[in-house]
């Protein structure tokens, strides 16, 4: 029997207390360090220029930036004080993360200096003040009100903490589970935003699960490198391990060496990625050794292949730092070949389930349970079932209900109708089977979500509309291609026979429309590659595009 769900803020208030003078958050490689106290200094600091600029209780509160200690600062701050904080990915463009603040009516907008650089305040007229993610200075203020709370807030400060601000004045709000907590944007540039909303209960059912099942402690340190934004990384990699007491390493500027020495450097107890960079890591580190003629002749020989594959094993932990507990796998299946080898090898990791809708966690099991091709079973406090009337095997619907789903998407009533169903249960939009111990199998993915490679969700849909308004282009899709975005184009042929188009290039014509389309693009969404087809694509009765024939 699932035990009840335990408030975020229950775990966090226990956690900055007792580790007052302990390290808690660390930008890697850089100069800035917070102790546990010093967080939740910078948090009262913030929350009474809230307070000052008349924000309130349960207001929007926005911040769209890079991954870094002040990234946590600023979400916890807003949470604390009482609003709802606004997620907002920092790799939207600026006109999309204007539209995005305006949608949420948001009274205060947190920005990373990259995000700050792109956007125009007049742009955002509900926005009281803008406060950079960097230093926590004052950007913009409306009027002079909120330029004179600022400037006033050490003075402030000072007569409300005369002696300090002091482990025993910690006591951030934990008895409103049903309360909104987060509104989570997932996408929205071409159509109507979609704003998760989460109630302190989703966060803090997702929050018990971690710390029942993979429990960690202010001995732990832990990399963060997935975007924060997103709600697997803004979960595991942060509100989880905040409420345990590990000490955060946040990667700022991510690549692949980078992210191996944090690895070395940290000792990470617990790594959390996407498929891609296992798959890179193998590719470079384990199947050139294990392709070796002799190490493939000894990879089946009694006795000895035990010793190699323990070798390899622990070739692999020391790579990541020595002290790995669980390297937890999510957003997409692994690829089989790699999943089988780090199964006969003996290596912890696991792949899991979940969705921005529930905050994230759907399935997770301990990785000596993990069952190949599997991506977990139900967490507590949460119901599944597949939509179909063998659901061992017949692929149907997955749906999910309990503590960690939603209640909605932000003013938006189609899209919320679209997918929780009036009992409750939560349409996942993904297509699989359950075993008889529960394992979930995904089969299909109704959404076509593509994963970027840093754990972004692309929407292609969004992409391929952008490429349709094209003169040339009549229907497009886009595939994912060794994590490249390439469309596949079927132009407008009839158009091309005209005396306009005489002598003309029809890829260059096409290529050179997707650069400038890829101009206003993240650039994990962008468009690497073009292929032309000479033939329409093959269509359902209600003619849309059959795509699961096209890769």
């Amino acid at each position: 029997m699932s035990t009840p769900t335990k408030h975020i803020f229950s775990y966090i208030n226990e956690s900055i207390r007792s580790n007052w003078d302990r390290p808690g958050f660390s930008d890697y490689g850089e100069k800035t360090n917070y102790t546990y106290g010093e967080i939740a200094t910078q948090i009262a600091r913030l929350n009474l220029f809230f307070e000052l600029a008349g924000v309130e209780k349960g207001g929007k509160i926005a911040f769209c930036g890079g991954n870094s200690s002040n990234w946590g600062v600023s979400f916890l701050s807003v949470l604390a004080y009482g609003a709802v904080a606004v997620s907002i990915l920092p790799d939207f463009t600026g006109p999309d993360v204007e539209k995005l603040v305006n949608h949420s009516e948001s009274q205060i907008l947190i920005a990373g200096p990259v995000v700050a650089n792109k956007i125009k305040f007049e742009n955002m007229p509900g926005i009281k003040a803008v406060i950079s993610m960097k230093d926590f200075s004052i950007l913009y203020a409306q009027t002079d009100n909120y330029q004179k709370a600022f400037d006033h807030l050490d003075a402030a400060f000072a007569e409300r903490y005369p002696d300090g601000y002091k482990p025993e004045y910690v006591h951030y709000q934990d008895d409103n589970l049903d309360d909104l907590a987060l509104i989570n944007y997932t996408s929205g540039t071409t159509s109507a935003p979609k704003g998760v909303m989460l109630t302190y209960r989703s966060l803090s059912t997702n929050c018990t699960f971690g710390q029942e099942w993979i429990p960690n402690s202010p001995n732990d340190n832990i990399v963060s490198m997935l975007p924060l934004a997103h709600m697997f990384g803004m979960m595991f990699e942060f509100i989880y391990q905040v409420a345990g007491g590990t000490h955060v390493f946040f990667i700022t500027r991510l690549t692949t060496p980078i992210l191996m020495k944090a690895f070395q450097d940290c000792s990470p107890y617990l790594i959390l990625t996407v498929p891609l960079v296992l798959e890179k890591i193998y590719q470079k580190k384990i199947k050139p050794m294990v392709n070796k003629p002799l190490i493939k002749f000894l990879w089946h020989v009694p006795v000895v292949n035990k010793i190699i594959k323990n070798k390899v094993r622990d070739g692999l932990m020391a790579a990541f730092g020595g002290k790995l507990k669980s390297l937890i796998i999510g957003g997409a299946a692994l690829n089989g070949e790699v999943e089988a080898c780090l199964k006969e090898i003996g290596f912890p990791f696991l792949v899991g389930y979940g969705m921005t809708e529930c905050g994230p966690l759907i399935s997770y099991v301990p990785w000596q349970e993990f069952a190949p091709h599997s991506c977990g079973r139900i967490v507590d406090r949460m119901e599944i079932k597949i939509d179909s009337s063998d659901p061992l095997h017949e692929v149907g619907e997955i749906l999910v209900k309990g503590e960690a789903c939603m209640i909605g998407y932000y003013k938006n009533p189609e899209a919320t109708k679209a997918v929780l169903m009036e009992d409750g249960w939560l349409r996942t939009g993904d297509l699989g089977l359950l075993d008889e111990k529960g394992n979930i199998y995904i089969k299909g993915r109704n959404k076509n979500m593509i994963l970027g490679p840093s754990g972004q969700n692309i929407y292609p849909e969004e992409i391929e509309d952008l490429v349709n308004s094209i003169d040339e282009v009549i229907e497009s899709l886009i595939v994912d291609r060794d994590h490249k975005l390439v469309a596949l184009v079927y132009p407008d042929y009839e158009l091309l026979k005209t005396p306009e188009y005489a002598d003309k290039d029809i890829k260059q014509l096409i290529i050179s429309a997707i650069k400038n389309i890829n101009k206003n693009l993240p650039q994990y969404s962008q468009i690497s590659d073009v292929e032309i087809r000479d033939q329409e694509f093959e269509k359902t009765p209600k003619r849309s595009i059959k795509r699961f024939m096209y890769k």
